[in-house]
């Protein structure tokens, strides 16, 4: 026997309007774990979600799909479970519900997965670490990201560790409030840091995506800053450009 798969005309349709966050996605029939231990899990139910967040979640929410001009994705024979788990807040350790990213809980990013199902929780949770590509569907902060073993979003670009030429207006000398880190970014992509006087204490290379920078030290490591209003913040440093 095949395992469920989502009906091909309804991704047709969630392609289409991909760019239209005015049209809900609700996905009804699923057993469901939330993670979530006051709303708790379901035997069949449905999840609706608005643009990237999980606007309802549970039993009965497809009576009013028509209402909600959702498009309606037949979830008979899956499970959906949180793609993204916080074991932290599935112990019980978070003081804020709010702080539950791991949860289906409305509010919270819609992101998860839909599996073969029924399943236990436990399974299904090690299935999407193990065997991402099995699932019947991953859906990323609303958007389906997989569905029926095909990746319908763009493959992630790894970072390039060979030299290669940067433009950026990031470039050039960075040094902290107190003087005692000094960090050169080049347009070759590398970084060279003076510590406390200490010429080439760290080199490596770096990428920039936005605000953010990442390095990959040449000893192995990796590390990351922010520019915050044309200020570096590093490893707890605050570093400005000479």
């Amino acid at each position: 026997m095949s395992s469920p798969m989502l009906d091909e005309a309804v991704l047709a349709e969630i392609t289409a309007v991909a760019g239209d966050r005015h049209r809900p996605l609700m996905f009804v029939n699923a057993a469901i774990y939330t993670l979530d231990p006051m709303i708790g899990d379901f035997p069949a139910a449905d999840l609706l979600i608005g643009a990237d967040e999980i606007v309802a979640v549970g039993p009965g929410l497809h009576t009013a799909a028509e209402d909600d001009g959702a498009i309606v994705v037949d979830c008979t024979g899956l499970t959906i479970v949180p793609a993204v788990l916080d074991g932290v807040a599935v112990a019980g350790l978070r003081e804020r519900r709010a702080d539950r990213v791991g949860t289906l809980t409305p509010g919270n990013p819609a992101t998860f997965a839909l599996i073969t199902g029924p399943t236990s929780g436990t399974s299904a949770l090690e299935m999407i670490v193990w065997r991402p590509e099995q699932a019947a569907a991953i859906v990323v902060d609303g958007e389906i990201a997989l569905a029926n073993g095909r990746r319908l979003t763009p493959a992630p670009i790894e970072p390039d560790l060979r030299s290669r030429s940067v433009q950026s207006p990031y470039l050039g000398m960075w040094i902290d409030e107190t003087g005692f880190l000094h960090q050169e970014l080049t347009a070759d992509g590398r970084y060279d840091e003076t510590r406390g006087g200490r010429p080439h204490a760290y080199q490596g290379a770096f990428w920039i995506d936005g605000d953010r920078i990442v390095y990959r030290d040449d000893l192995g490591f990796w590390a990351y800053g922010r520019f915050i209003d044309g200020v570096l913040h590093h490893a707890g440093y605050v570093l400005h450009r000479q």
